[in-house]
């Protein structure tokens, strides 16, 4: 064995060398043709440029220019032919070493960073695919400017030279005084040049250094020598010099400011203190409420949001529902001529970051659950979550005889009839349903309660005998009844996907029962979004509605995303998760909410690139499955105030737009 692995591997030697032999010697014969063609080439437009010439005196003058071109050309074409042969040896050993830095870079970013090289990539694709995610437009030629996305470049002074084509004036023209020197791109539009990830498409904007056909651009009309106008060339700037056959480009030192005429306009909305009302459904502070709205009319904000929490309206009793505090917030919104956005609450609030009152689920809930604590998420150590419902009992009459979907629509119907007249002078602009903890739309798998921290991966919340009941029936269908289980090496709440025998590379989540469970529980997370959006579209007929979805960045740049799979979102790096989702939400025209607008802010910072963390990925990735669909997207910070530096603090929702 050990004889037939060593004749292996001084094959593969040997197949090196003679690669890298042939390679050598292909890179002498280019360098000779190049060459020789540049000489044909300059001889070419040396004919063109003589025959529109109508004087003999400027001909003359091309013809000596011509020959000590030619002259010089030959003579370094001398020099590369006479290369001494160690030379090649050691260009050769540069070579295998570059080749053995390569392939190790290409083989930790395949496993590590979820990088979609091709199989014979070079270091070219690697330095294209490092551009690409930071932003940048990489064409293939090589080309790379930033995006509109990116900021504009540093002032100060930059060449960069492309190529001209042969019917290239001559003619020098001065650029104007203080340019930037800048790069002139190719003609083709930056939208056939995506930047490509595992996860969705980027779609750049077109950039101010972009010279698509689909974008005006400035024209600048030249004349040649011989009096004739040439063909009218796109440019950036007012300006263009030629120098040695190379066209360089003239850019003012400050580039133009985006110009947003035309565009949508966006509505901003800020997000009401939790407490606004109190548990006995009235105004906390009224007087000092009224000065806040006065201040956020008085800056030209559209609108304020503000949670109506199921535990506080339908607080004592089934079907008594007590609105009183919140219509008098309305009524303060409406005068001061502000617009309103409401959640459907269905959560508890308090134990969750931002969280700074107590506002529980409804007391005789809370008095079933005591009885009944099947019907709140369970993990698997038998903890319980009275945070909100199990997505289990959706079906099951175990609440004073009335489903968890029934209990939603109750109160969503209840709130339509008693703000009538505000949902028809559209004072009411949007409703959000809850759908899960702190209003999203997924399980909750990371409960501070329960001793997480970030970047702890999270338990799967599965093991209420409701949900274990579905997963009993949907293995019996698969024909394969001991997969009624959720996994035993999933780790804790803390773990690391790498700790775990499930998230790890290769792990069990990729295998036959991972992808039979994953399957299984993210469709839950599904089918409760679909029951309870439907009920909505009933109730607020003609009524934007929307579902919030969380930024789970953190161990997003992982093979199995390990924390986003515990949150009930199928999202390894070989499969998309959010699409389902927003191929959903389009069915029942629903907007999508997403509160990870903000995080690109935040991904130079230590604890991110820890977690292998990725926001910006995420949030184009999500951002470009509502897009495929065409639904509204909707846009909500993470954090009370946050600004170019870093954020401040931590918090609720704040700003919100759409």
């Amino acid at each position: 064995m050990a004889t037939s692995m060593q004749k292996l591997v001084g094959v593969s030697q040997e197949d090196d060398e003679e690669e890298m032999e042939m390679d050598v010697k292909e890179e002498d014969d280019e360098d000779e043709e190049n060459g020789e063609k540049q000489i044909a080439a300059q001889m070419m437009i040396g004919v063109d440029e003589v025959m529109p010439s109508t004087s003999s005196s400027d001909q003359f003058q091309y013809q000596p220019q011509l020959q000590e071109q030619v002259s010089n050309q030959s003579g370094g074409g001398g020099a590369r032919r006479s290369r001494p042969l160690e030379e090649k040896e050691r260009t050769k050993l540069r070579e295998r070493h570059r080749r053995a830095i390569t392939a190790r870079i290409l083989a930790g970013l395949r496993r590590h960073g979820n990088y979609n090289l091709r199989v014979r990539a070079d270091i070219n694709d690697v330095i294209a695919a490092l551009a690409r995610e930071a932003g940048w437009v990489v064409l293939p030629d090589g080309t790379t400017f930033p995006s509109r996305s990116q900021s504009s470049p540093a002032a100060g002074t930059s060449a960069g030279m492309t190529s001209s084509s042969s019917q290239m004036v001559s003619q020098q023209i001065p650029p104007p005084p203080a340019t930037l020197q800048g790069v002139s791109s190719g003609y083709r539009t930056t939208v056939e040049y995506n930047a490509c990830r595992m996860k969705g498409v980027f779609m750049p904007t077109p950039s101010h250094y972009d010279l698509s056909s689909t974008a005006p651009a400035q024209s600048l009309g030249v004349v040649a020598d011989g009096g004739e106008q040439t063909e009218r060339l796109p440019l950036i700037a007012g300006s263009t010099q030629v120098i040695n056959d190379k066209q360089i480009i003239g850019l003012p030192t400050k580039l133009p400011e985006r110009d947003f005429a035309g565009t949508p306009y966006v509505p901003v909305y800020v997000m009401l203190p939790l407490g606004v009302i109190n548990m006995k459904c009235e105004l906390a502070d009224p007087d000092g409420l009224l000065k806040q709205l006065r201040v956020l009319k008085s800056i030209n904000v559209d609108g304020v949001m503000v949670d109506c929490w199921w535990g506080i309206v339908e607080a004592h009793a089934p079907q008594e529902y007590n609105w009183n505090g919140y219509q008098r917030l309305f009524q303060m919104v409406r005068e001061l001529k502000l617009k309103l956005q409401v959640v459907m609450s269905f959560h508890e609030c308090g134990g969750n970051v931002g969280d700074d009152v107590c506002i529980p689920l409804p007391h005789w809930v809370a008095e079933i659950g005591r009885s009944n604590p099947e019907i709140f998420f369970t993990d698997r150590e038998g903890r319980r979550n009275p945070e909100c419902l199990s997505w289990g009992i959706d079906k099951e009459r175990v609440l004073r005889g009335r489903t968890a979907v029934e209990v939603y629509f109750d109160y969503m119907r209840s709130f339509r009839v008693e703000f009538d007249e505000f949902f028809e002078d559209g004072i009411i602009s949007m409703v959000e349903v809850g759908l899960g903890p702190c209003g999203e739309l997924r399980y909750p798998s990371c409960p501070v309660k329960h001793g997480w921290r970030y970047p702890g991966i999270g338990e799967f919340q599965c093991y209420d005998q409701y949900m274990l009941k579905s997963l009993r029936k949907a293995a019996e269908m698969r024909g394969h009844s001991f997969w009624a289980r959720g996994p035993d090496n999933a780790g804790s709440y803390n773990s690391q996907p790498h700790e775990t025998g499930f998230f790890c590379d290769g792990g069990g989540y990729d295998g036959y029962y991972g992808r039979f469970f994953l399957n299984w529980y993210s469709q839950v997370l599904l089918n409760h979004g679909d029951r309870v959006l439907s009920l909505a579209k009933l109730a607020f007929d003609g009524t934007c509605i929307t579902a919030k979805l969380p930024g789970i960045h953190w161990w997003y740049k992982a093979a199995s995303h390990a924390a986003e799979l515990t949150a009930g979102y199928y999202n390894p790096c070989n499969r998309d998760g959010y699409t389902a989702i927003a191929t959903m939400l389009q069915k029942h025209g629903a907007a999508l909410s997403f509160s990870c607008a903000e995080h690109h802010i935040l991904e130079q910072q230590d604890h991110l690139r820890e977690a292998l963390a990725d926001p910006r990925g995420l949030v184009w990735q999500v951002l470009n499955a509502a897009w495929d669909v065409s639904i509204p997207i909707a846009s909500e910070n993470a954090f009370l105030c946050h600004d170019r530096a870093q954020p401040t603090s931590h918090g609720e929702t704040e700003f919100h737009g759409i």
